[in-house]
């Protein structure tokens, strides 16, 4: 019993410290907030670890979620005694204050609105993959309304230009997204179908309604065709996502890069393995690491540790599998490398 007392005593000093931030040698005092500021690069300015928001601004769980509580001009300020992040107004409007229960208190702003806040990460990299399909399943696929015929039988169904589609739901809207069945993701480790690519060709608005439905195209990115499938035209809102680590042990493994190609980079958007059913979440931020490379010595044959060269953020779960943007890479991003809590 008094080793097992020695032994925890000797470690937590350990345990305390991997749950605290450390501050960046060069890190200033203070930042003014500009436009095109982000959340996660005013906090890597600062610390070495810009995804854990709860120690570096002072919130509580609840309050994490919701990002929309810096504006341009605001003044974040830099207590290097607790080793947290405060704002202080510019003095034309009001500003968040954290009072001692450690929860960020909004005060009214005058003249400001959610849109005016800064976002968590660079909307930009991920706004064109907030409203594509992106994954469809099996099932999703062979209920999915189908476009069968164009005016005039033309052979493309090009911008502003009427087609047919047929099972198109009537309750769901006329906003419409159409995609073509790409190459059916496979878990390496598994073997087990985790969906199949949507690729996204353009948006069309249903005019009428019936057995055959008729619709407009109103933007085509790719050549749509009859066989091409459609979905209900959806965006999320992935700024209202604070990155975060998640609070359980999750490796995935990269399984594809977006465009088809086998190397990315840094905001290059990536696919992994593990979706929400694993526990994944919009938000959380994960650790990258490369393959063990094989060494050998004197005819033994070695595996050297896995390395950590990056990290990723989470933006868009679906069951089985997630789309992450790559924030920081040292290395390339290649497939089958790993990406796990860090």
């Amino acid at each position: 019993m008094r080793k097992i007392i020695s032994l925890i005593c000797f470690l937590l000093p350990v345990l305390a410290y991997a749950d605290v931030v450390q501050i960046r040698p060069d890190a200033p005092d203070r930042h003014i907030v500009v436009k095109g500021d982000t959340l996660w690069d005013i906090s890597a300015m600062f610390f070495k670890d810009p995804w854990k928001w709860k120690n570096i601004w002072n919130l509580n769980k609840d309050t994490i979620k919701d990002p929309h509580w810096i504006y341009p001009g605001d003044v974040v300020v830099l207590d290097r005694t607790s080793g947290s992040l405060s704002i202080n107004g510019n003095g034309s409007s009001t500003t968040p204050e954290i009072d001692n229960t450690d929860k960020l208190k909004p005060r009214i702003r005058y003249g400001l609105s959610q849109h005016d806040a800064i976002p968590s990460i660079p909307y930009k990299d991920i706004s064109s993959f907030l409203s594509q399909p992106l994954v469809v399943t099996d099932e999703g696929l062979a209920n999915a309304p189908k476009l069968i015929a164009l005016q005039e039988g033309r052979v493309v169904l090009g911008d502003h230009q009427l087609g047919y589609v047929s099972n198109l739901p009537f309750n769901q809207g006329n906003k419409w997204q159409v995609y073509r069945p790409g190459k059916v993701f496979v878990d390496p480790d598994t073997g087990e179908n985790l969906g199949r690519e949507a690729i996204y060709l353009g948006d069309v608005e249903a005019t009428q309604f019936g057995d055959v439905s008729t619709v407009l195209a109103t933007h085509t990115k790719q050549e749509i065709n009859t066989g091409d499938r459609l979905a209900v035209s959806t965006t999320e809102a992935a700024d209202a996502y604070l990155p975060h680590a998640p609070t359980g042990n999750i490796k995935a493994s990269i399984i594809s890069v977006y465009g088809g190609i086998t190397q990315a980079g840094k905001s290059s958007v990536i696919t992994l393995n593990k979706g929400a059913r694993d526990g994944l979440e919009n938000g959380h931020v994960l650790a990258l690491y490369s393959k063990g490379v094989i060494a050998k010595q004197d005819g033994d044959t070695y595996t050297l540790p896995d390395e950590r060269y990056g990290l990723v953020f989470v933006f868009r779960v679906f069951d089985k599998v997630s789309y992450a943007l790559v924030m920081q890479a040292k290395s390339p991003v290649e497939l089958l490398d790993h990406a796990q809590t860090p």
